[in-house]
């Protein structure tokens, strides 16, 4: 089983290679199926690993397989090598599983756009760059991935460029990650001068004999990877750029920005969670970090008029809850809502996707209304999606993933009470804001007609992960249910056994239960067969269509639309100054020396020049001069 492991990388990567050396003399057609032929052969290798695992799981529970050693040196090496174990195997089924049905779903979605396998060759060099990523159990193999999604990142976010939007959105989500980057880098070899090792679980070993109570050095190292993933996973204080980056195509968002590259960071942390368990002070600030990201990246969320922005402002916050997890520990429970929302979220993109096609690739929710009837399968699909990222009770897999994170949240000293409000204030907000897009596109009246068919390669995306959706969650069932643990069983050889749930008072878990449904009210409350657009005047006149935010007042509305400011203050506080800093010392007095040595060559080159002109009498002058010269030089020396 070890010995094919690598193909599942190496299929997208050739795929890629050969999209970008031969796509353009390719039909759209030909490309689409290199394209997914390439994704086909990494998730059937994944699904087969997956079931050759639970039939009969490996020794130690994991799998090392070195290809080859790739830096040599006499006090250091670094390999090639991937590492296979319960966390990295669910990572490997989603990416590529879901990266599938994605790129099934993009070869109608793109269909007769230019660039067609231009977009293929993105799509499939970043599955790759995932794939190594997650497999990697080498730090710098690692970051060759997490550099690889940056860059697909950026090729896909900007993928239409000749939009001036797009190219400064592409621009913006590279330099915020890149900034996180290189605190990751410089934890990375932090930790590898301490510890002598970059391999990840020597490094594990190391850092546990060595630092048994933390202290400075794991303190620094584990603060610093916390920084990359926080940029990577669009977290505060670099949440910004997500939002922006749903200028690229649809299936982009879906893929890069909902179901895999977005949740690295969570991966990152838990792939090193001893690291991090022997420092709780950085675990603290994870948790409190996640609270100020899910409550602003909700309230966000609730007045966005785009469609995708409401959706990438809910990625945000759903990251938050995993990340408000691993800050207390709860490893499991976040790895069962990473996976319940990389489905449920790439079932609300996909159809947030087809919604467009079919409405002239309108985003405006108050453009929308009244598509019940009219796009039956995407309004199914989209419902089920939105149930299960309010995660309402028993119906959607994400109450049981959401629910696995309160309890923990609950059962967690210290501020663990805290934490636990604050995300079940969250949840109510989850649910307002995702029914809110539900009632104003699907009901009352129609305000934009739609137009032409969808072909099964959009339906049968949105049909199998609606299925998901619905029954993903069963995986992991609170014992008052079911009592199912098997999420947590197999990842209990890496993670540990989680904290149940025994000692929660009831109505503690009912709040957990009624918190989404409230929010499902507030929605259908204010916003029922799009009462509140038919109260407002027209739609576009710098009006957002809603009485009920207007009474929010403008200013406040603005503010909150805005991301709550981060953009100005992070504009006025480090882009302006930085500008500025560029503009003074474009003539500083470093380049002055440069130029000036510069400047001195050129004028002495001219003076020899021109003592070169072609005159022979001249030249002989010149070498009488320079003969009688060192007779002089050799009398009177």
């Amino acid at each position: 089983m070890g010995n094919i492991i690598w193909i599942i990388p190496a299929a997208p990567l050739i795929g890629s290679i050969l999209l970008g050396l031969f796509g353009a003399r390719w039909s759209n057609r030909w490309s689409g199926f290199i394209g997914t032929l390439s994704i086909v052969i990494s998730a059937l290798l994944s699904v087969a690993i997956a079931v050759h695992w639970f039939q009969d799981p490996p020794v130690d529970e994991h799998m090392r397989i070195m290809l080859w050693r790739w830096i040599s040196l006499p006090e250091y090496s670094s390999y090639i090598e991937f590492y296979l174990d319960p966390v990295s195997l669910i990572m490997m089924l989603v990416i590529s599983v879901i990266g599938l049905l994605i790129h099934i779903f993009s070869t109608e979605y793109m269909a007769g756009e230019a660039g067609y396998s231009r977009f293929f060759a993105y799509l499939n060099l970043f599955v790759a760059s995932m794939l190594l990523l997650v497999l990697a159990n080498d730090l710098l193999v690692l970051f060759v991935g997490w550099e690889g999604v940056g860059v697909c990142s950026y090729l896909l976010v900007g993928f239409w460029f000749h939009k001036a939007a797009n190219g400064y959105a592409a621009r913006k989500s590279f330099v915020v990650t890149r900034i996180a980057d290189v605190a990751m880098l410089v934890g990375i070899l932090l930790l590898s001068n301490a510890l002598g090792t970059v391999s990840i679980q020597p490094m594990l070993a190391k850092a546990a004999l060595l630092w048994p109570h933390g202290g400075i050095m794991a303190a620094a190292g584990a603060a610093l990877l916390l920084i990359g993933g926080l940029g990577k996973s669009a977290q505060f204080p670099f949440q910004t750029w997500l939002p922006d980056a749903m200028a690229g195509p649809t299936p982009v968002s879906a893929l890069i920005h909902a179901a895999t590259m977005v949740t690295a960071g969570m991966y990152l942390v838990i792939r090193l969670y001893p690291l991090f368990a022997l420092v709780p002070s950085v675990l603290t600030v994870i948790a409190v970090g996640a609270v100020i990201t899910i409550l602003t990246a909700s309230l966000t969320a609730l007045v966005q008029r785009d469609i995708k922005r409401v959706l990438a402002y809910s990625t945000v916050a759903q990251i938050g809850y995993m990340f408000l997890a691993l800050g207390v520990g709860a490893w499991s429970a976040a790895m069962f809502h990473f996976l319940t929302h990389a489905v449920f979220k790439a079932l609300l993109f996909l159809s947030a996707g087809a919604i467009a096609m079919r409405l002239h690739h309108e985003q405006d929710i108050f453009r929308m209304g009244g598509l019940r009837q009219k796009l039956s399968v995407v309004f199914w699909a989209f419902l089920i999606g939105s149930a299960s990222l309010a995660a309402l009770p028993v119906v959607s897999a994400g109450a049981f993933s959401k629910e696995m994170i309160l309890a923990s949240l609950w059962e967690s000293p210290g501020l663990g009470k805290w934490l636990w409000l604050a995300a079940l204030f969250g949840a109510v907000l989850t649910a307002t804001y995702i029914f809110r897009v539900v009632f104003l596109v699907f009901f009352g009246e129609v305000k934009t007609e739609p137009t032409g068919h969808y072909g099964v390669r959009i339906v049968v995306p949105l049909v199998l992960l609606a299925i998901a959706a619905s029954t993903i969650g069963w995986l992991e069932m609170p014992k008052f249910m079911a009592s199912s643990s098997v999420f947590s069983s197999f990842l209990e050889p890496v993670l540990g056994h989680p904290a149940t749930e025994s000692t929660l008072p009831h109505w503690v878990t009912a709040a957990g239960y009624i918190a989404p449904l409230l929010g499902v009210v507030i929605g259908f409350g204010l916003y029922r067969s799009g009462y509140w657009v038919r109260t407002a005047g027209p739609v576009g006149q710098g009006n957002d269509g809603g009485q009920a935010e207007r009474s929010m007042g403008e200013g406040v509305r603005r503010f909150m639309r805005a991301g709550f400011g981060f953009d100005f203050l992070y504009d006025r506080l480090l882009v302006q100054p930085f500008l500025w800093l560029v503009k003074i010392l474009r003539n500083d007095p470093i380049d002055a020396i440069f130029m000036s040595a510069a400047a001195a060559a050129m004028r002495f080159h001219g003076a020899l020049r021109r003592s070169q002109i072609g005159q022979l009498r001249r030249y002989a002058g010149m070498l009488a001069l320079g003969s009688m010269a060192v007779i002089v030089i050799m009398v009177f020396a």
